[in-house]
């Protein structure tokens, strides 16, 4: 066997790429990170994150990093405004958390486990086999090769490891483009969700003192094209449609998205495994791109860490595309539905007002927002108790100190691990576990009276923060042998 240089080489130091070394360091895994950028990106498309990868993150530990976090309460479908508190932890997302910090928060995070990061190596070849998977990459120091166990493309919609693998790639070319640019010097009022207004689409979002990204579709415009707009081809459009002049302003970055959409045909092929962009791309429609490849990263790091560490069940690193793969196909319905509604001319005044009138029902008003935050995903975990395959709440959790706000189901799962919830101080169920102490932490407590687990004597979650089984009162232990084997593997002698 060729002597391997580290257990997972991760191509792309982006949120995906960086999230999933430092899921992959938790666990002690070796990890290699690859990008072929000198320099970490300065510009930002993505200007926050969803609901439910700030609960992500706070699973980590990693909000407080952040700062002071402010969300945003009211956010739309396809233009149609929605109040997200309709969900427990609902909102429109993050405000004001450029990606540029969030990538350097990530990058702090895992080279602080021991991820190490090379930047300036471009990937230009890619092998697999049963003893394992390696590249060559081209840096400033020359040509050379790395082996690893794993190989993780997180290099996003071009990805040079999907091609390389030979993944399709099947999906919609692009048929509108969006123009954005940075503006220094322009006063104009916020526009959050983007209004549309005859011939397009137009939204202002403030950036600092003075600075405003503006963004703008123009009906009008033409077919999409393969290079960013200049910044007078902005302003033109922005003048045609509003009728404000922003042609005196300093455009500090002038890009543009379109709606393209395309989903990977598979998230792995034998060692090789793609996240994020790579696996999915999008028009960027209620900031999900950068969240799901996050929430790919979760889902991923701690099955390879099994499946390296020796402990994983039988197909267990299949779930990976089992799983994550549905939740890519939905985003990418989801998200061309709004392009359509929100974009389209005068004859979506029909659908628009149909949807309105569906929307003053609060269970549409939930089903649109889990869609959108991914606070509704599911996994099929094989128990039927309400709360299994879901995401676990936060809930203050007092220990058996006695002590409240001793713990919480989010900081327990701070590290990584399953976590099983022991909330009936059952001897049994303790005893149950025992077998996977090394791959599973029981924490033995009460939640705070009127949690969402009032009812429930006992939750095994997964290193994700996704309930893997739950027990009843009275049936404390019932099916949790079976929930352990099909997740973490046999247990120790």
């Amino acid at each position: 066997m060729t002597a391997l240089d580290t257990d997972v080489i991760v191509v792309g130091a982006g949120p995906t790429g960086l999230m999933l070394a430092g899921e992959l360091r938790l666990a002690g895994i070796a990890v290699t990170v690859l990008d072929r950028l000198a320099e970490p990106m300065r510009q930002s498309r993505a200007l926050g994150f969803s609901a439910r990868t700030i609960e992500e993150f706070g699973q980590r530990g990693l909000l407080p990093r952040f700062g002071e976090l402010q969300t945003i309460p009211i956010g739309h479908f396809g233009g149609l405004s929605i109040d997200y508190r309709v969900l427990d932890g609902g909102s429109y997302g993050a405000r004001g958390k450029p990606q540029s910090l969030t990538e350097s928060i990530l990058a702090d995070w895992a080279t602080g486990l021991g991820a190490r990061l090379h930047r300036g190596h471009e990937v230009v070849e890619l092998s697999a086999g049963d003893d394992g998977a390696g590249v060559t990459v081209v840096s400033p120091a020359g040509r050379g090769s790395l082996r690893a166990r794993y190989v993780v493309g997180c290099d996003g919609g071009r990805s040079t490891v999907r091609g390389l693998a030979g993944i399709g790639f099947p999906g919609t070319d692009a048929v509108i483009e969006m123009w954005l640019a940075d503006v220094v010097g322009c006063e104009l009022r916020p526009r959050f969700s983007g209004e549309r207004v005859p011939g397009g689409m137009v939204m202002v979002l403030p950036l600092g003192p003075k600075v405003n990204r503006v963004v703008v579709y123009d009906r009008d415009a033409g077919r999409p094209g393969h290079r960013p707009p200049a910044f007078t081809d902005v302003a033109k459009a922005w003048q045609r449609l509003t009728g404000e002049d922003i042609h005196g302003g300093t455009p500090l970055w002038v890009s543009w998205f379109t709606d393209s959409s395309r989903q990977a045909s598979e998230y792995r092929r034998d060692r090789v495994f793609i996240a994020g962009d790579a696996a999915h791309v999008h028009m960027p429609i209620g900031g999900q791109g950068m969240s799901a490849g996050i929430q790919d990263a979760v889902n991923l790091g701690w099955k390879l860490a099994a499946a390296i560490r020796g402990w994983a069940p039988e197909g267990l690193l299949d779930s990976y595309h089992g799983e994550r793969h549905p939740v890519g196909g939905r985003i990418l319905a989801n998200t061309l539905a709004q392009r359509i509604l929100y974009l389209g001319g005068d004859e979506m005044e029909p659908l628009r007002a149909v949807l309105a009138e569906l929307l003053a029902y609060p269970d549409v008003q939930r089903h649109l927002v889990g869609m959108v935050t991914g606070l509704d995903i599911r996994y099929d975990v094989g128990c039927d108790h309400p709360l299994a395959g879901r995401r676990v709440p936060s809930v203050d959790l007092v220990t058996g100190s006695g002590q409240p706000g001793k713990t919480t189901t989010f900081a327990e799962l701070h590290a990584a691990r399953g976590v099983l919830f022991d909330l009936a101080d059952s001897v049994s169920l303790r005893d149950a576990a025992g077998g996977w102490a090394d791959r599973v932490k029981v924490i033995t407590a009460r939640p705070r009276a009127g949690s969402p687990l009032d009812d429930v004597a006992a939750l095994l979650v997964r290193p994700d923060g996704y309930v893997a089984w739950a027990g009843r009162p009275g049936q404390e232990a019932d099916g949790l042998s079976g929930a352990l084997a099909r997740w973490f593997g046999r247990p120790c002698p």
